[in-house]
């Protein structure tokens, strides 16, 4: 009985071996800070990669003719083929996606078209009550302001790029997060007089054009 429970005192006191479990407690949770962070780190020199792509293109297009080296018909297709293809050279296997809208100026992102009458003083634009509003964009409707493209001179461009990609490490192969990342950059320029630019009609109600 005594040898037995001096075996059993000596098997506590024994410590060899604990490096061991030691090191297999604290490997994964080391492992998983060490992918956070260089996940992040890449997704931070991604975006700033993006950002600087669109932000040197975006005042390069603000002149008449911009000299863009990138493939494209219109100015616009060499816009973000020149972005896509700087993003491109870090985020492998990425979704690139570029929108470019054009205001008369930066109080106009984002927001509706301007009225012009209000009939019943609601704020809002009621085509039952013929209200009439600056058709900005040209669709012929009440909408968002600004249009699809880089604009006139003198036209206020809004950039978005937007952005999905793998991500650096397989963790959704363990279920954790997504495979992939999505995430956007945006920037706005004013381009320069290039030009004259044509008053945006009034409209009234339906579509119907406005007679003073």
């Amino acid at each position: 009985m005594r040898l037995a429970m001096r075996g059993l005192l000596s098997l506590f006191r024994d410590e060899r071996g604990t490096t061991v479990v030691e090191f297999a407690l604290i490997v994964i949770p080391v492992c998983i800070v060490m992918i956070g962070g260089m996940e992040v780190a890449y997704q931070s020199y991604v975006r700033t990669v993006m950002q600087g792509a669109l932000d040197t293109v975006a005042r390069t297009a603000t002149v008449e003719a911009p000299v863009i080296a990138a493939a494209g018909d219109s100015t616009e297709e060499r816009i973000a083929e020149r972005v896509r293809s700087h993003a491109g050279t870090v985020a492998v296997d990425a979704e690139i996606t570029i929108v470019q809208r054009s205001y008369l100026d930066f109080g106009g992102v984002e927001r509706l078209e301007k009225l012009v009458t209000d009939v019943n003083g609601n704020g809002q634009f009621d085509e039952d009550d013929n209200d009439c509003w600056e058709d900005e964009n040209g669709s012929g409707t009440f909408d968002e302001r600004g249009r699809l493209g880089r604009g006139a001179g003198d036209d206020v461009v809004f950039y978005t790029a937007s952005i999905r990609m793998p991500r650096l490490f397989p963790v959704a192969a363990f279920d954790l997060l997504s495979p992939t990342i999505a995430m956007s950059v945006e920037t706005a320029v004013r381009n320069q007089p290039f030009g004259d630019r044509p008053p945006p009609a009034i409209l009234c109600g339906s579509g119907d054009a406005f007679v003073g």
